[in-house]
């Protein structure tokens, strides 16, 4: 018998990080001194208070352990929608405006699923985070890869979008602080332009704003909701994974638009329970009492950020700083861009152990860069650098 997958899982590309996962997985099993710095894989501790209350509750609350409500308790909506107020000024209805999520990932997938018809059309950022694309595909959907470029410092220029294409796009996905650029909305004007634009052509905006704690040099991170209008457009993504270090707990919500938010919900509930109480209980004590942790968090990354900079720096490698993400992303050296991102990132790894991410996975327009993220001890960026600089050497000698 011969068995097939669906015709939708060959429409995706090939998923180009899985030939650097493979060759990492290899170098580990071989003993070798690995410094990954593919994934944004945060490696910073969840705060002890946060832990201390998971523990608790499975230990001493066992209802807990019962199938949780698929929207979301009402206490962890209810401290959503406090904590949005507290952090944006917006107000949100806990009951119809905030929705949990098992990871933003899993949400923008099935908000793809819940919205789109087969051969509609999805308007995605291109360099962006790959389930914009796979979540269209998945869902029978069709794709436009909207450029945002380094002229434009990584915005979307609307009006270049061909007319064609906006008369039969039905959902936009944007994402700032951007992932994997570092990209941050520096005039919040651009999130009204967008409202304008997405109300003249009928068009679901879907914001995600995951690293919307993880900002530096004083900058702070705007909702997409902050703006009047926004709700009767669109929804946003938020997430625990890089705030709280909570990558592995699968927890996140999405907020706004209450038809939006409906018809996620009845698609969740449909195939999924939800998140675990407990981890929602958890949840609870993040958003409530981890202030204080999110700001060392931030120092920590920031510091990472300026070791790392500086260190290539020294070695003739000059990349901007982000002012957003847990991530660099670096043109590549003159001499490199002809063998293309996702080859020098195999060649890196195989002859210096470090690990980073092709530019090429994240979409036609990433091709010429590399994403590193800053998920390492801050001592092991210099010992990153040294072999950046061999292998650039080596290559010239060659």
């Amino acid at each position: 018998m011969k068995i097939c997958c669906a015709d939708k899982l060959e429409k995706l590309p090939p998923y180009i990080f899985s030939r650097i996962n493979k060759l990492k997985l290899e170098a580990y099993a071989k003993n070798l001194d690995v410094i990954d710095l593919v994934m944004g894989n945060p490696d910073i501790p969840v705060s002890k208070k946060i832990i201390d209350r998971l523990c608790d509750t499975v230990i001493n609350h066992p209802k807990t352990h019962r199938y949780p409500q698929a929207k979301g308790m009402p206490k962890f909506r209810k401290t959503v929608a406090d904590w949005f107020y507290r952090r944006f000024g917006v107000k949100l209805d806990p009951e119809t405006e905030v929705l949990a999520l098992v990871g933003s990932k899993e949400g923008v997938g099935h908000l793809c699923m819940a919205i789109l018809n087969p051969n509609d059309l999805a308007i995605i950022p291109d360099p962006g985070y790959p389930v914009y694309y796979n979540g269209v595909i998945l869902a029978n959907g069709r794709v436009y890869q909207m450029p945002i470029l380094e002229q434009n410092e990584y915005l979307p220029e609307l009006e270049k979008i061909p007319t064609k294409i906006l008369r039969e796009a039905k959902i936009m996905f944007l994402n700032y602080p951007n992932n994997p650029t570092g990209a941050v909305i520096k005039d919040i004007s651009f999130f009204k332009e967008v409202i304008k634009f997405a109300k003249k052509y009928n068009i679901i905006i879907v914001h995600d704003n995951a690293y919307s704690e993880l900002t530096f040099d004083g900058y702070t991170a705007p909702s997409f909701l902050e703006i009047e209008g926004a709700k009767d457009v669109g929804v946003e993504f938020h997430s625990f994974s890089k705030t709280y270090s909570m990558a592995g707990w699968r927890i996140g919500f999405v907020v706004g638009n209450r038809d939006i938010i409906r018809y996620l919900e009845k698609f969740k509930s449909f195939i999924d329970y939800g998140v675990a109480t407990f981890i929602q209980l958890a949840a609870v004590v993040a958003l409530t009492e981890s202030d204080d942790y999110v700001k060392e968090m931030r120092k920590i990354y920031q510091e990472r950020r300026d070791k790392f900079i500086k260190e290539l720096y020294k070695i003739g490698w000059q990349i901007e700083k982000p002012l957003g993400t847990m991530y660099l992303w670096a043109k590549l050296p003159e001499k490199f861009r002809k063998v293309g991102s996702l080859e020098f990132c195999v060649s890196l790894l195989n002859e210096t152990g470090v690990a980073i991410s092709p530019g090429s996975g994240f979409g036609k327009y990433g091709e010429g860069y590399v994403r590193m993220a800053l998920v390492t001890h801050i001592n092991r960026f210099h010992d990153a650098a040294l072999r950046f600089k061999k292998f650039f050497q080596k290559t010239i000698d060659a």
